[in-house]
């Protein structure tokens, strides 16, 4: 299967820890497509359908339903996690997420 960054995906995200986002959920690819090709592993950010406006989420839309991409729960999972694709993000969406990524974890 061909994983793209800013794709959509369902995956199953237990057994988590304490914090860490639980059950099957939407995802964000955030790993770039050079890593996605040759690595087991992807760089995800999920996705919650119930969020305060935190400055590390980004308000997406999913199938006409209102989530955000929880950019404070970044973490790297195998492929075998992957259920199916579910989309891509819109390029407004992509934009806000490498800004607030920018914000948060480079600058």
């Amino acid at each position: 299967m061909e994983i793209r960054q800013y794709e959509i995906f369902l995956l199953n995200l237990d057994p988590t820890v304490g914090s860490e986002m639980k059950k099957v959920r939407p995802c964000v690819v955030i790993s770039p497509n050079e890593m996605n090709r040759y690595l087991q592993t992807v760089v995800i950010a999920p996705i919650t359908s119930s969020s305060k406006p935190y400055p590390t989420r980004v308000e997406i839309t999913l199938e006409e339903i209102k989530g955000w991409i929880v950019l404070d729960q970044i973490r790297s999972v195998d492929r075998i996690r992957i259920i199916r694709s579910l989309g891509r993000l819109t390029e407004k969406e992509i934009d806000k997420v490498k800004s607030v990524i920018r914000e948060t974890y480079v600058d």
